[in-house]
């Protein structure tokens, strides 16, 4: 696996790269860009060491295979044990922080064939595919096996066969928590956001904080810090695993944490370019598509080791922790159905099927 780049190169003509991926298919040779041999429907014979170099970007802070923010890890371990299998025929580079390309453009560039990989918050892509909203959709998933179990039941087809045809595939499902970091108190029942700034994460929180009498701010959660460092936000919610890698306990005085009840499961899956994927040989695609299933358990030990680990970190740093129960949980819901839950299910053709296919899933 390649050593992480601080301050990397741009990509090599991102147009001209587009063009090759789609025009690969009827090329007889290997095609090499930048010290990156690529070829499509197979290696070609003649070049079986020839080593393809992909990329994986993330918004996360930067780390190691064994310290760090989990997801960065998840990166680390998903491009050392593909190299392995792939015997170094596929090497990786990972970029943290959004130091390749700005968080919310990384959708487009993976769909496009630009990018590789991107550990992804799903509802960042709502505005390009719909069904992406489905992943923050307030009150919708409320526990890690719920979220999980999607994958194998119908939601979780439909949800496949729309990223594909959109031209991006899921490698790792990861579910994470999210509580709420706030400048001055707590935030649990809906009364408490009134009058106040509040980042949700996806359009369709907004519209349930908006629906309890907030301001709502849209800002991706690596912009968290500033916005309540310089006041622009009273409160946030965001992942256990962002609340701690973000530093955001010194911006704070109150946590909502997540390791009871929350209102706040976002989808966070590794996603991979379609285009990309299937320019690739079937035993290198077998790779990925295994390693990546077999990082699940990895990621969900992780999400709830942090549900409980932010406790106590910002309990150490002097913050209040409160919990959220079942009864403050109907609270919310009350509002998401009558809200989010419905504008989706308005808005797009499919969108009542879909809510009733994740509601399914108990």
């Amino acid at each position: 696996m390649s050593t992480e780049r601080t301050s990397p190169a741009p990509l090599t003509s991102t147009l001209s790269r587009r063009g090759l991926l789609g025009g690969m298919a009827a090329s007889p040779i290997a095609l090499t860009m930048g010290g990156t041999v690529l070829s499509a429907g197979g290696l070609f014979p003649g070049l079986a060491q020839a080593q393809t170099t992909l990329k994986i970007s993330h918004q996360f802070p930067g780390g190691t295979l064994t310290e760090g923010d989990f997801r960065d890890r998840l990166c680390r371990k998903f491009a050392a044990q593909v190299e392995a299998e792939t015997k170094g025929a596929l090497k990786f580079e990972i970029y943290p922080a959004s130091s390749l390309m700005k968080t919310v453009a990384q959708l487009q560039a993976l769909r496009k064939g630009a990018l590789d990989f991107t550990l992804y918050p799903m509802p960042y892509g709502g505005g390009e595919i719909p069904e992406m909203n489905l992943g923050l959709m307030p009150c919708l998933v409320t526990t890690y096996e719920q979220g999980l179990a999607w994958k194998k039941k119908p939601i979780g087809e439909a949800l496949t066969k729309a990223l594909e045809d959109k031209g991006v595939k899921i490698l790792t499902w990861v579910w994470q928590a999210g509580g709420v970091a706030a400048r001055g108190t707590p935030v649990v029942h809906p009364a408490d956001v009134k009058g106040i700034k509040i980042r949700g994460g996806s359009r369709e929180m907004d519209m349930m904080f908006k629906a309890a009498g907030a301001a709502v701010s849209s800002i991706p959660s690596n912009e968290i810090y500033a916005g309540m460092q310089t006041g622009a936000l009273d409160a946030a919610v965001t992942s256990s695993t962002s609340l701690i890698s973000f530093k955001l306990e010194e911006q704070s005085k109150s946590l909502t944490a997540a390791r009871q009840k929350s209102f706040w499961y976002m989808l966070e899956p590794l996603m991979m370019s379609k285009m990309v994927f299937d320019s690739l040989p079937a035993a290198q695609q077998k790779a990925l598509t295994t390693v990546g299933e077999s990082l699940e358990p990895f990621g969900l030990e992780e999400a709830k080791k942090d549900d409980q680990r932010v406790a106590e970190i910002y309990a150490k740093a002097g913050v209040k922790v409160v919990d959220m129960d079942d009864k403050v949980m109907d609270e919310w819901r009350a509002i998401a159905r009558d809200t989010a839950w419905k504008d989706f299910g308005e808005r797009y053709p499919e969108g009542a099927k879909l809510l009733k296919l994740a509601e399914d899933v108990a």
